[in-house]
């Protein structure tokens, strides 16, 4: 079950990188996905994870927030990228 939700993970913030230069005016808000696509938005964090606990039993779900740029997270960002 580990790893559906980490393959969930994955799959949601792939296609979420792909929607977010057309998410601008959702900025700030938390979309809630599953299967790669964006099922709602919310205010806070909290809101979108007990939509989907409540939603998702399985807990296949992953929350993501729409930032108006991307975060660059220093030498943190790259060095998970390599490896």
């Amino acid at each position: 079950m580990a790893d559906q939700k980490q393959q969930q993970i994955d799959q949601n913030y792939e296609e979420f990188k792909k929607l977010l230069p057309n998410l601008e005016r959702e900025a700030g808000k938390y979309a809630l996905m599953r299967d790669g696509k964006i099922i709602n938005f919310y205010g806070n964090f909290a809101d979108a994870y007990t939509t989907g606990k409540a939603i998702y039993n399985d807990g296949l779900f992953s929350v993501q927030r729409v930032n108006a740029r991307p975060v660059d997270l220093g030498f943190l960002s790259h060095a998970l990228h390599n490896g």
